[in-house]
């Protein structure tokens, strides 16, 4: 039995690492909670993205503070969140996919790529992002026992668990160096965000 069982976390984000060429890792419960944090880190103003695409990723940038423009472009496997250094990279994994400067983040759905069944990590060289990011995908605390570490911020509860760790490890094993992104266009299968009550009257561009 492991003293800490998080101890599996490190070593898959260690893993994703050496595979993507990013020189940080922060593993979440979600590619949705990623993009959360990092706009919540950057404490985003006004945000551009697809009208087409998964309806979590503008409500992440609405909890987040910021406020949502939808635009008419075509993409495939991975977008900007404009005009941040924030990438919804869900449907890309492959070898060396890092862009420097960047916040890039992943799924782990059971349909994407590296399908662990659930999860999903923020790509980055920005270690003061790192040591934010987190503190605040595990409610403020740090990686010592419960009973020793000393709160001194509010986090959220979006950390990914041993478990899901673990099958990524395994899965890695066997990751093939070169992966094509999911679908022909990245785009296509989403219904146009802007249909939606919920965000008909947001603006577009």
């Amino acid at each position: 039995m492991l003293h800490n069982p998080y101890k599996i976390v490190r070593m898959f984000e260690e893993e994703l690492a050496s595979y993507t060429k990013a020189p940080f890792v922060v593993t979440t419960d979600s590619c949705t909670n990623a993009l959360f944090l990092c706009c919540s880190y950057l404490r985003v103003k006004d945000v551009r993205i697809p009208r087409h695409t998964y309806l979590s990723v503008p409500m992440s940038v609405i909890h987040a503070g910021g406020r949502v423009t939808f635009d008419s472009r075509q993409w495939s496997g991975i977008y900007q969140l404009e005009p941040y250094p924030i990438y919804d990279a869900a449907k890309r994994f492959t070898s060396d996919m890092y862009i420097p400067g960047t916040l890039m983040c992943l799924s782990f759905h059971i349909k994407k790529i590296l399908g662990i069944g659930k999860g999903g990590a923020i790509l980055t060289d920005n270690y003061e992002a790192v040591e934010w990011l987190r503190e605040m995908r595990y409610e403020g605390r740090h990686e010592v026992s419960y009973k020793m570490d000393d709160i001194t911020s509010l986090g959220w509860n979006m950390y990914m668990s041993p478990l899901f760790a673990a099958r990524g490890l395994e899965l890695m094993q066997h990751m093939p160096m070169n992966n094509k992104d999911i679908g022909e266009g990245g785009g296509e299968g989403y219904r146009d965000l802007t249909e939606f009550t919920v965000f008909k009257n947001f603006p577009k561009v």
